[in-house]
């Protein structure tokens, strides 16, 4: 796991370019160069949307192996401020003499060591949930424990997010970033305007709800989409419509062959054999449509996950 300072020295070196990989959830890792230029612009965009300057005091508990962690170091050098390295944990540990945090980035796992430790959110100004996509109830528990908090949307090659959702807001709307526009192709993927980033316009394989230029709701992945029967279901608005009666529990929603329909909804979570019935029932009193219930429910012991506590969708 790369340090910090091991960082720095990459990006100090005369390099144009930082290596970099993707987490791998959704496919294989891929190992990719990025502009340092590009990261610049990142980083100015988004120290101007949080205020960060040269009083500011910025906190990670990422590792440097990964654009979220890499990004910290570069809006700390952009802005002339101190970064302050936590430990690589699930379990946020903040030494005593910092006072204020104006910028502290976690991803989901991370969430519950701050709800058991509602102190902090009088010193932590902003909290960045990346990675993965935060449950609501755990949104709303961070809003009432007093911490500000967004959600990002972006991707390594974007690098990090060009679009934030406040965790308040059950709508869960996301706003371009400052220089950052929207627009959609014909088949709903969004597309990407950012002219001050070397690749400006990039369609991406993310379904959303084009609100305006500025905004949009995301609805999941493309490529995953479900063809059951000629009803073309999301796997993440299925996840999202499950989520609050299997809040708890690891699970991803995928695509499996299906002799009548064509593809059926299959519903893979961390549960017992013995539970699935139950699990079934549940949410047959929960989804009011047939049609959005999981056809088949495979239950494994414990579903792999990135570094960063992704759960990856296998097949």
């Amino acid at each position: 796991m790369a340090s910090v300072d091991q960082f720095k020295a990459e990006w100090l070196s005369d390099s144009v370019y930082v290596g970099a990989h993707t987490s791998g959830s959704t496919g294989v890792p891929k190992d990719i160069r990025l502009l340092k230029e590009d990261m610049r612009v990142s980083a100015r965009a988004t120290n101007t949307y949080f205020g960060i300057d040269a009083d500011s005091v910025l906190a990670s508990p990422l590792s440097t192996d990964y654009i979220a962690g890499k990004m910290m170091v570069v809006r700390a050098c952009e802005a002339r401020c101190r970064l302050v390295e936590l430990p690589v944990s699930n379990i946020i540990s903040i030494p005593d003499d910092i006072n204020r945090i104006d910028l502290l980035p976690i991803v989901p796992s991370q969430i519950k060591s701050l709800l058991d430790q509602p102190r902090l959110s009088a010193k932590i100004r902003n909290v960045l949930i990346g990675g993965a996509s935060p449950s609501a109830d755990d949104c709303h528990q961070l809003t009432l424990a007093g911490y500000r908090a967004f959600i990002s949307y972006g991707m390594t090659e974007t690098c990090s997010h060009v679009a934030l959702a406040r965790a308040d807001d059950s709508g869960r709307v996301f706003r371009a970033m400052p220089g950052v526009t929207f627009d959609c192709a014909s088949d709903g993927r969004l597309i990407i305007e950012a002219p001050g980033f070397s690749f400006g316009r990039l369609t991406t394989n993310d379904l959303v709800t084009l609100l305006s230029p500025q905004a949009m709701i995301w609805r999941g992945r493309a490529d995953g989409v479900i063809n059951s029967g000629g009803l073309k279901l999301v796997p993440e608005e299925l996840e999202a419509l499950y989520a609050s009666v299997l809040d708890g529990r690891a699970y991803y929603v995928k695509g499996i062959d299906d002799d009548k329909w064509g593809r059926a909804v299959a519903l893979v979570i961390e549960a017992g054999e013995a539970e699935t019935q139950n699990i079934a029932s549940v949410l047959r009193n929960h989804v009011s449509d047939h049609r959005l219930l999981p056809k088949v429910i495979l239950p494994v012991v414990s579903l792999p996950r990135t570094a960063n506590g992704k759960v990856k969708r296998l097949g």
